[in-house]
């Protein structure tokens, strides 16, 4: 019996069920994670625990966690599904799209973290970080010798994430000239650190993620075309935060959680007309922007409540970002009236004047205002508007 057991430890088998003898508990591998970005490294479980809250005027909710990526909505099981997908191609190219803010970066995490390879290396790199020079040898190493300062070989990131993920963050921001290197990495496979002749042969998956229209870029002759198509492979694409109205005011919750946690408030929640102003605010920003803005509420509140006016979302803020404006007719133009013009007339007018150009079509209106069906749907009633769903 003490052989056995010594022979299951070997095998990294650390407990054995005494109900059921063959029953056997094998620990998951711990993903190995290498941010060029100085941050903690976060090594996550498969599947992370629901995250529980408490909200003053609500009952006890759950806010879905799946990788750290928080939401429920219609979009993000769509997204979390697509991730599921993506993660059973080890060796497919990925393409992240999204607005700045909406998390990018953990959705790639959570498709390395996904995959049979979760064990072996995520290495990141934002492409807007350093400068041309820099990013190269970073990117690919150099050899001794290859210029003035080098007194010693070093290995780039893409060495390094080999057998694993490689992430690169804004890559719309690539030079052109890196472009082409990067290329010949995804066709195959291989490449020679700065100064060097030998090809490095690495078996990775590039993810690559940007908030900028490549196809733009392409026609602007800044992003290589044979690239933009290599990369093309799968594309994921991440909602923004205004198409999530069901998530905004559970995410505001848990950043308040965490603001108290991290602040030592003691902040119990959010007024009707606050939760009313986060549901109607477009978030340009997007979860970057309510996890500020709602620390900044934790922060300054007095009366353990937070009010519209700790929120810090004034329209005149959102014309700046959204330059819309409604005049007495309802017909929209770029500047701000001087009287100025709450969010719910400007967001009704645009929507009754965006039914108008879709002719009652909520699928078509719903592609022009950028929302989902199912938000789109939400406003309409809101509005006591007419629609139909025929595509």
């Amino acid at each position: 019996m003490v052989n056995r057991k010594k022979n299951l430890l070997r095998l990294g088998i650390h407990q054995v069920s005494h109900d059921h003898p063959m029953r056997l508990t094998i620990p998951r591998p711990k993903p190995i994670i290498i941010s060029y970005q100085a941050r903690p490294s976060i090594n996550f479980p498969a599947y992370l625990p629901d995250e529980p809250f408490l909200s003053f005027g609500m009952e006890s909710s759950t806010l879905k966690n799946y990788y750290n990526i928080l939401g429920q909505c219609a979009a993000m099981k769509k997204l979390y599904d697509n991730i599921e997908k993506v993660a059973h191609s080890p060796n497919a190219t990925v393409l992240i799209l999204g607005e700045s803010g909406t998390g990018k970066e953990l959705v790639a995490r959570a498709i390395h973290n996904a995959s049979a390879n979760a064990s072996e290396p995520f290495v990141e790199i934002n492409c807007t970080t350093l400068p041309d020079n820099l990013l190269e040898t970073e990117l690919f190493g150099y050899e001794k010798g290859a210029y003035t300062d080098a007194k010693q070989m070093k290995r780039g990131l893409l060495e390094l994430a080999d057998g694993g993920s490689f992430f690169l963050d804004e890559i719309g921001d690539l030079n052109i000239q890196l472009q082409a290197k990067l290329l010949k990495v995804l066709d195959e496979q291989v490449f020679r650190r700065v100064g060097g002749v030998e090809n490095i042969r690495v078996t990775i998956r590039i993810v690559a993620a940007t908030n900028r229209d490549l196809f733009d870029l392409v026609q602007k002759q800044l992003f290589r075309e044979d690239l933009y198509y290599r990369l093309d492979v799968i594309t994921i694409k991440v909602p923004p935060l205004r198409e999530r109205d069901i998530d905004i005011i559970m995410l505001a919750e848990h950043f308040r959680v965490l603001a108290n946690k991290e602040h030592g408030r003691n902040v119990r929640g959010f007024s009707e007309q606050s939760k009313e102003m986060l549901l109607r605010y477009p978030w340009p920003g997007n979860v970057r922007e309510l996890k500020n803005r709602v620390e900044r509420a934790v922060l300054l509140n007095e009366t353990s409540v937070v009010d519209p006016d700790d929120l810090n979302l004034g329209a005149g803020h959102i014309v700046k970002n959204y330059p819309v404006r409604v005049n007495a007719v309802d017909k929209l133009e770029i500047n701000i009236p001087s009287h100025g013009i709450s969010f719910e007339e400007l967001e009704k007018a645009v929507i009754r004047q965006v039914m108008d150009i879709a002719k009652g079509n909520v699928s078509k209106a719903a592609r022009l205002l950028k929302l989902s069906r199912e938000t789109m749907r939400y406003r309409i009633k809101k509005y006591g508007m007419n629609g139909i769903d025929d595509d």
